[in-house]
């Protein structure tokens, strides 16, 4: 093929099952868009693709865990999910909460299944086998290959019980914890070196919700022990479980001033929907939200670095992002608020009832292949992040009792990240069509990322068109790059999300309505090639340069 033609390449896929042939873009395009002189950002942690398994709904039992299924395992787990999993590249995983931290005993997930208690979980009104607990879900984690970010319960517990769990996760066989670990069956340590010490702790939501002070007292506390315990240790300090509470700011500032020297990260989190937007293109646009959140806590941490004239640094764990459609879920708690305020009630909690089972559409899609590229362009700051969640509770992956599993929509640009974003993160500058809402003053219509693995000499770029209306066309310079050669720059594989109707989504009886397609690509002369973005389309171009 020579140099000026279109090239049409295999759509990306992990082992070219995906590829899906490429489909003619009609739209007329309104304008180009240069996205070019990629400024160097970070190296791309691996963590930066995690994500979060939460005891709620339908998350764990009938999710990840369903010990009838005609794949489960010896441990009740369904190999169809873990082989999704792997698809999805996820590389690190939070658990087991979220909200269901808070109140949890982690000693009831361990141990002989038919000993263990039968408890109510408050954060999300269900009963609680504990089927599952971190024993079962370690062996889940070596046979996914993911890394484990366990987090502790600092809202009805504490301290003791912090160092007593991490006794039994890593210590070496020869005390009394660690000593029950191995009679139940894990003899080697299992080697957890991320914790999350508590979750959304300023939310009155949460069970031992606390203030700001109170809780950077018992972070403090919590954070030094465990670090005397084993120096090696990363630690995540809760931040403010939003931008739009009260609380944030003041939380950061005065958490990250108690606590800073034994802290490693400090959390952030946020969710998007186009009910919970201003207008349809002010959703499309949420990424800008998330950078500004991002802009804002990086900067109280360098703030608070130079104040305490440290050597220190904390990055950002935004271990909760994606799209949720909490509305339902709000509307769903007020109705058992109403129920509860009748009297008392002595019926059975539901176990592993549906809850957050969002069906996603190809705008959600977009969006969220948006917020990962804002994730990466923000790398040297965000340095871990957990799209929550991962099976069946607002989850790239829904399952099926005794059936099958599928993808959702956002299950494909998380992908093609998690896969093929190697090496370093590139952040150009992009001169084209802007946008202008009610909640957003003139934003790029595009957004892009270049990735650049320098030694295998191989990239990714990652592009969106966030515009509700227009059709635009997309040239890409990538000649700023490291050693990069126009003369043998070849694309190796794209990857298109588009529809028509932004609300198509994938349901069990049609899994397959949104998957993505390959697409055009023009390479030209200079290192730099050129697509046609239709409105609300995201897209990934692998290239590579001998």
């Amino acid at each position: 093929m020579t140099r000026g033609e279109t090239q049409t390449a295999a759509a990306i896929g992990t082992a070219g099952k995906d590829a899906v042939p490429p489909r003619k873009i009609p739209h007329q395009a309104s304008g180009t868009a240069l996205v070019h002189t990629p400024v160097a950002v970070a190296d791309i942690p691996r963590r930066l693709f995690g994500s979060f398994v939460e005891h709620m709904g339908r998350g764990v039992y009938g999710g990840i865990y369903e010990p009838d299924h005609p794949t489960a395992d010896e441990y009740g787990f369904r190999h169809d999910v873990m082989e999704l999993v792997n698809e999805l590249g996820v590389t690190c995983v939070r658990y087991p909460g979220g909200n269901f931290v808070s109140n949890y005993n982690w000693e009831d997930g361990t141990g002989p299944k038919e000993l263990r208690p039968v408890r109510r979980d408050l954060a999300w009104h269900s009963t609680e086998t504990n089927e599952v607990g971190i024993d079962d879900f370690y062996h889940w984690s070596r046979q996914t290959g993911t890394e484990i970010m366990l987090a502790v319960n600092l809202g009805t517990r504490g301290l003791h019980a912090c160092l007593e769990e991490l006794e039994y996760v890593n210590a070496p066989a020869g005390t009394a914890l660690a000593d029950r670990r191995v009679r139940n069956g894990i003899p080697e340590a299992m080697d957890v070196s991320m914790w999350c010490l508590g979750n959304e702790m300023d939310g009155p939501w949460q069970v031992g919700h606390m203030s700001a002070e109170a809780y950077a007292t018992a972070v403090d506390q919590v954070a030094h022990a465990m670090k005397l315990a084993e120096s090696g240790l990363q630690l995540v300090a809760c931040g403010s479980s939003s931008a739009h509470m009260p609380s944030f700011g003041h939380w950061e500032r005065t958490v990250l001033d108690k606590a800073y020297d034994n802290l490693d990260f400090i959390s952030c989190h946020a969710y998007y929907y186009d009910r919970g937007a201003a207008s349809f293109q002010d959703f499309l646009l949420s990424s800008e939200d998330m950078a500004h959140f991002i802009d804002t806590v990086a900067g109280i941490c360098a703030t608070t670095k130079a104040e305490k004239h440290s050597d220190h640094e904390v990055a950002l764990s935004f271990d909760e992002w994606g799209v949720w459609y909490s509305d339902v879920w709000n509307q769903q708690e007020e109705e058992w608020k109403a129920q509860a305020k009748a009297g008392l009630h002595h019926e059975e909690w539901p176990k592993a009832p549906r809850l957050l089972e969002d069906l996603y559409t190809v705008a959600d899609a977009v969006v969220e292949g948006s917020l990962m590229i804002s994730l990466l362009k923000h790398c040297d700051h965000v340095r871990s992040a957990s799209r929550a969640q991962l099976v069946n509770v607002i989850a790239p992956i829904m399952t099926e009792a005794m059936g099958p599993a599928w993808k959702q929509s956002v299950f494909h640009p998380f992908a093609a990240a998690a896969h093929h974003a190697r090496g370093n993160a590139y952040a150009p500058s992009i001169d084209g069509p802007m946008l202008s809402t009610p909640q957003y003053d003139a934003v790029p219509a595009i957004d892009a990322v270049i990735t650049w693995d320098d030694e295998r000499h191989e990239g990714l770029a990652l592009v969106v068109n966030r515009d509700e209306h227009g059709t635009h066309d997309v040239r890409i310079d990538c000649s700023s790059l490291p050693r990069i050669d126009a003369s043998t720059m070849r694309i190796d594989a794209t990857q298109m999300l588009h529809e028509d109707d932004p609300y198509r989504r994938n349901t069990a009886e049609d899994s397959n309505a949104v998957v993505p397609h390959a697409c055009d690509v023009r390479m030209n002369e200079d290192a730099s090639f050129t697509l046609t973005m239709p409105e609300i389309s995201w897209a990934a171009i692998r290239f590579h340069s001998a």
